[in-house]
């Protein structure tokens, strides 16, 4: 996954969200996309171990549920170690 640039890696992550099926929140406006946003973005070919995300959903999930749901849709390389419930 190091040779994946940030716009692909944000792509990659919306396409697994539809797939789990997550209620997650869409922004309004010309070109909706989903509210979702990851801490830094990597240069291209940087590889890192610990990256945070953010994203809202519509209605409230467990983070048990969350994580497994979406790490089912991931490909190898990329895996999901946390996640958490912010309020």
């Amino acid at each position: 996954m190091r040779y994946i640039s940030h716009l692909d890696l944000m792509r990659l992550f919306t396409r697994a969200m539809r797939r789990a099926e997550l209620p997650f929140k869409i922004s309004e406006g010309f070109s909706p996309h989903p509210k979702f946003s990851i801490k830094r973005a990597l240069k291209l070919g940087l590889e890192s171990d610990n990256e945070e995300a953010t994203l809202a959903l519509k209605e409230p999930i467990t983070a048990e549920e969350f994580k497994h749901k979406l790490q089912k849709q991931l490909p190898e390389g990329i895996s999901i170690r946390e996640a958490a419930l912010l309020q």
